[in-house]
């Protein structure tokens, strides 16, 4: 038989709560880029009456909640993440009355909401910073910052070899001769969070959100703000291509933890399960697990999975050490495949009909992992990464401050991610390369040119002129578009009971029946140095033997497959198929794997 995508038929969804009890712990949250998402207003720039417009979009697509980049007051020189004013929203997005109107639009669809913080530093605008330039050397207004005498004849020289994530140097200097640092954009001078003003500032700035109705935080470089005393050298240069992978001295000191606990004692004094996430880079999962700890924050960004190649040993390899390292603190995983920060999967799989397949075979396997996972817009219309804007359009400010090598391995960014992951494209950037506007073009929700629905008045980045079949409007209804898998897959996730909460299930069987559940398995199938057949990851995850290029897990009542191989592949039928990003054959005894797909299953 041929198993056809569609969302017809399915078990009775649930509402939007969460399986587990407690809703973040399994929840899939929806990433709004609010500049992208949907213009409300007519002036081709999205903004948040446009986003409370289009919410019944994301309660049909199945999410549990909504993430909001920026809308505070900024000049904008790193899209929204150089804050000005935290508790004001910048008339580009609207007003406070718009963010009112949005917070209670969304809960009235079942919906939560979690907005961004940025913590590490402030807009080069915010008063504080102004008071500082004003004020002069050793003032107490400089305190709130890392202000510096220079090194060398007349303090000419940078107090250290800090490099900006955004290309050449992490300081400026000021015309009195003082240095100040900014770990990013010039535009965006680093907070001294050894000063108690800075705390007390921001336990404020998070209580007048949460009075407002947020159901959370985002938290922007959750591994910055403390720097290590005496702000020591690191001797080396392309310091963005350390970030995740070795210690630094600005990045990942014990001292956040400080911060995030006490952040933790905030949100639990409100009633709701109020949330913290960490958008956190570490040097190994041990690390990255402690900002989950029991009173620390609730969720960190899994960085590895998204930045993990189209290769099964390291797929797996980096599921278990993920599981594991959460698991060791009582926290759930966190799974992300795309933000706005980098690379959209399509194209980082290879891009065309290849990287499409890739990508929605990426997403059931995301989706069926245990924990929580985060959908960036556009994904679930498998959107590409637009390469080809031109000079004048770019707003990256790593771009205006000239691109830095591309080289293998992670990259950390104000407001996101990796600067890209590696894949069949190649080699990514191991720094800001200056490119992420290519994964921020505005939505195309309806029609056969641009603007595609996104609004009356154009749309701040130029959208592709081959995008009309990639709208909502196009692929609703259709059962082979990856709208409709999406929504399925997210329906289904809900209504089976063994999907979605880490802790659901039942203690994994024993590994003889397992193998004998699956006679007739290629010999030798798991990959060199994995653990055997059976071996269970959490209470009812397993791992099943599966031939070459195959992964196989259960969990209760279900199970899945994931096929990277370019080729076919035939195995035993695990169950009865329920959902599969290409059309599976299967006789009830044996089926055939379509290349690069996942299949969903009822065991």
């Amino acid at each position: 038989m041929t198993h056809e995508l569609t969302a017809s038929g399915l078990a009775s969804a649930s509402s939007n709560t969460s399986t587990s009890g407690v809703w973040w712990r399994d929840a899939v949250i929806y990433q709004v880029y609010v500049r992208s998402f949907a213009d409300g207003d007519g002036d081709g720039v999205g903004d948040l009456r446009g986003v409370r417009e289009r919410l019944p979009h994301l309660a049909r697509l199945g999410v549990d909640a909504v993430w909001l980049t920026p809308f505070y007051v900024s000049p904008q020189a790193d899209g929204g993440y150089d804050v000005a004013d935290y508790r004001a929203v910048d008339p580009l997005f609207g007003d406070l009355s718009d963010a009112d109107d949005l917070v209670r639009a969304a809960h009235a669809l079942g919906l939560r909401v979690i907005v961004d913080v940025v913590p590490n530093h402030t807009s080069e605008q915010h008063p504080w910073f102004r008071e500082a330039l004003s004020a002069g050397p050793g003032s107490p207004a400089r305190e709130r910052y890392l202000f510096r005498p220079g090194r060398g004849a007349d303090g000419a020289q940078p107090p250290n070899d800090w490099e900006s994530v955004f290309g050449g140097p992490a300081w400026t200097r000021v015309p009195d001769g003082d240095w100040y640092l900014h770990l990013f954009a010039p535009e965006q001078p680093d907070l001294n969070w050894e000063h108690p003003e800075v705390a007390a500032e921001f336990a404020s700035v998070l209580r007048f959100w949460l009075d407002l109705g947020v159901d959370g935080f985002r938290i922007d470089v959750a591994h910055g703000m403390v720097k290590a005393p005496g702000l020591p050298d690191i001797g080396r240069g392309a310091q963005a291509t350390l970030i995740g992978t070795e210690p630094l001295p600005f990045f990942d000191q014990d001292g956040v933890h400080e911060i995030h606990r006490s952040w933790r004692r905030l949100l639990d004094s409100y009633g709701g399960e109020r949330i913290g996430v960490a958008e956190a880079w570490a040097p190994t999962s041990e690390r990255l697990a402690l900002y989950v700890r029991p009173d620390e924050l609730h969720q960190a960004f899994n960085f590895r999975f998204l930045n993990c190649p189209w290769d099964p040993a390291a797929m797996r390899t980096v599921i278990d050490e993920s599981l594991a390292a959460t698991a060791s603190v009582g926290a759930p995983t966190t799974w992300v495949l795309s933000n706005h920060d980098v690379v959209r999967h399509v194209t980082r799989y290879g891009g065309g009909a290849r990287g499409l397949a890739r990508a929605r075979a990426a997403a059931l396997l995301m989706l069926a992992l245990p924990g929580s996972a985060y959908v960036y817009q556009g994904e679930e219309l498998g959107l590409p990464e637009v390469t080809d804007l031109p000079d004048g359009a770019r707003r990256d400010p790593a771009f205006r401050r000239g691109r830095i090598p591309r080289q293998a391995g992670p990259a950390v960014e104000a407001g996101g991610g990796a600067a890209g992951a590696v894949g069949e494209v190649g080699a990514e950037a191991a720094g800001q390369d200056g490119l992420r506007d290519g994964c921020r073009i505005p939505l195309p929700w309806s029609g056969e040119e641009p603007p595609y629905g996104f609004g009356g008045g154009g749309s701040w980045l130029p959208q592709p002129a081959d995008w009309a079949g990639l709208s909502v409007a196009a692929q609703t209804g259709d059962p082979h578009s990856t709208l409709e898998l999406y929504r399925a897959a997210l329906e289904l996730r809900r209504a089976m009971p063994g999907l979605g909460a880490p802790e659901a299930g039942h203690p994994a069987a024993d590994a003889g029946a397992t193998d004998a559940g699956l006679s007739g398995a290629a010999p030798g199938a798991r990959e060199p140095g994995a653990p055997g057949p059976g071996t269970a990851l959490l209470p009812g995850m397993e791992w099943l033997p599966a031939p070459e290029g195959v992964l196989l897990f259960t969990r209760p009542g279900f199970a899945c497959t994931l096929n990277t191989r370019a080729e076919p592949v035939e195995l035993p039928s695990p169950g009865r198929p329920v959902l599969s990003s290409a059309p599976v054959r299967t006789d009830g005894r044996t089926v055939l794997l379509p290349a690069d797909s996942c299949t969903w299953w009822a065991i």
